[in-house]
């Protein structure tokens, strides 16, 4: 009874000082009074801020991830551009000019993430050089090889729309790998890139679950 009696009255002494502060104070604390428990025995003791909460440290496991993504995403926007010219359908458009935007926005994302971290972007490396300053594509799951690129370049109509999806849901799935070796590594957890991570995953599942639509709507191939 003693303890609930102080809790209430330490309570009803912050609604008392919080009414007669200034402006400026009123901003400094919560609008509403907030307990945190004490010890086993303790009162609890009242809060006039919010504890703040340290960032983790990123990781070079971080760092890895986000420059592949960007590259990886880039080569799906290098396999979204070819579309208009060689598709013979109206959703294959449509779906490939959605996943462009969205890639694009989470390339964005990425570089900002890379930037506010003082870190370089590495440009994509298509032969896999492994010179400094590139991403190495070779290593990343889902890539196309430049013979795959090429044979979608010289594809058109139905060969091409069916190529197109197939290879893109591919591609969709190496970038899926990616989040789970991420996740399974050294992660440090940081908010701002488990979020973007998170949305990463999800529109990749989104898009193969429309993938396999389109494909279901084509029918088999033709064996001919």
């Amino acid at each position: 009874m003693v303890r609930r009696s102080t809790a209430a009255a330490a309570v009803l002494a912050a609604v008392i000082v919080l009414g007669g502060c200034s402006g400026e104070e009123e901003q400094a604390m919560p609008d509403t009074p907030i307990l945190q428990a004490g010890a086993p025995g303790e009162d609890p003791v009242l809060l006039t801020e919010m504890p703040s909460i340290a960032e983790p440290e990123i990781t070079t496991d971080d760092v890895d991830f986000v420059r592949h993504m960007i590259a990886h995403h880039g080569q799906a926007l290098q396999m979204t551009a070819l579309v208009p010219d060689r598709s013979s359908r109206e959703d294959v458009p449509l779906f490939a000019e959605r996943l462009h935007l969205s890639q694009e926005d989470e390339i964005r994302l990425m570089e900002e993430w890379l930037d506010e971290h003082r870190l370089e972007v590495l440009r994509l490396d298509e032969k896999s050089g492994g010179h400094a300053g590139h991403v190495d594509m070779a290593t990343m799951p889902g890539v196309i090889t430049e013979e795959q690129l090429a044979a979608l370049e010289a594809a058109s109509g139905e060969e091409f729309d069916r190529m197109f999806l197939e290879l893109m849901y591919a591609h969709h799935e190496g970038a899926l790998t990616m989040v789970e070796e991420l996740w399974a590594g050294d992660f440090s957890g940081e908010v701002r890139l488990n979020n973007l991570i998170r949305e990463i995953d999800s529109d990749q599942r989104i898009e193969m679950d429309r993938i396999n639509q389109m494909l279901a709507s084509m029918g088999p191939a033709d064996q001919g």
